[in-house]
């Protein structure tokens, strides 16, 4: 079952409980969840024009019909959680963000939703990130770039994680059509690195700084909850130090490099060797994959275009 009608199968069990309550995912309904172990399959664009980049890993995935359905309502999140410029690498680069709105909406969105719960200010990191001018100059009816509202988290409570039994999760993102990812992969502090996996801090709400006591297994446990349909892990410029915020070109590497897959714990993985690190040396990468979230052993992961 698709991720989306998992949780509309929620609602219609009576399981989706109102402002000051919780939701409930009893161990049952588990099995109506997507397929846990997704096929290890990862297209790979390089090359100057991150544009193009986008649409030939697309393309080599079979293409944006794949995921995104006529008259669907799509959210994209990028990582634009900080008040940094394009070229520090802090964000994903607006380019990106952009042409997979546009594919999105050349595949016949509805409605294409761009947001992320930021960590600086929204609107100075919207704004000064890049993304919110280059999706906006798309100039369609049908794209809005939106400020996520604290009202609309809904407290959920998963049976299966082991350490992050109840959080708040954006309410929009569970009840999209589709879900789409854009992360950066760059340097974190304390995680080591973040991409697809730890972009999902992005969809929750609370005191986020919890979240960092025993942070490898609490962001295993966000991304039980938390598929995105598609993953667009944007390595045209990469963090190296001084992450997850940065501040300093020195501290950016150009890699002219994208990834793209339903895999997030393969693209993860793939994203290690950019560092200089393999899959094992990141805890969250190795707690996910024990959840069956994916796949980290690199030999086992197919890369279309590498």
């Amino acid at each position: 079952m698709h991720r989306r009608n998992f949780f509309r199968h929620l609602g219609a069990l009576g399981l989706m409980a109102g402002a000051g309550r919780y939701w409930i995912v009893p161990e049952q309904l588990w099995a109506m969840a997507p397929a846990d172990k997704p096929q290890p399959v990862v297209a790979k664009a390089q090359g100057a024009d991150y544009g193009k980049l986008v649409g030939d890993a697309i393309q080599a995935l079979g293409g944006m019909k794949k995921f995104v359905n006529q008259g669907e309502v799509v959210v994209v999140k990028p990582n634009m959680a900080w008040d940094r410029a394009p070229e520090l690498a802090a964000n994903a680069h607006p380019e990106v963000v952009r042409q997979v709105v546009e594919l999105c909406l050349d595949a016949g969105a509805k409605k294409v939703r761009v947001m992320d719960h930021t960590c600086d200010d929204a609107r100075k990191a919207y704004q000064n990130s890049g993304i919110k001018t280059a999706v906006e100059a798309v100039k369609d009816p049908r794209v809005s770039v939106e400020y996520m509202d604290d009202r609309r988290f809904v407290e959920l409570a998963v049976e299966k994680a082991k350490a992050l039994k109840k959080w708040q999760f954006y309410k929009d993102i569970l009840e999209a059509d589709r879900f789409i990812n854009i992360p950066i992969a760059k340097h974190h502090s304390e995680a080591r690195l973040t991409m697809c996996l730890k972009n999902m801090m992005g969809a929750i709400g609370g005191w986020r700084g919890r979240i960092h006591v025993g942070l490898a297994q609490n962001i295993a446990d966000m991304n039980l909850l938390l598929r995105p349909d598609l993953h667009v892990l944007d390595c045209t410029r990469i963090l190296v130090r001084n992450g997850p915020k940065g501040g300093r070109k020195e501290d950016v590497e150009v890699k002219n490099l994208i990834f793209a897959g339903a895999d997030p714990v393969a693209l993860d993985a793939l994203g290690t060797t950019l560092f200089g690190l393999k899959p094992g040396d990141i805890g969250h990468i190795v707690k996910t994959h024990e959840a069956g979230r994916g796949e980290m052993d690199l030999s086992k992961i197919k890369v279309l275009g590498g």
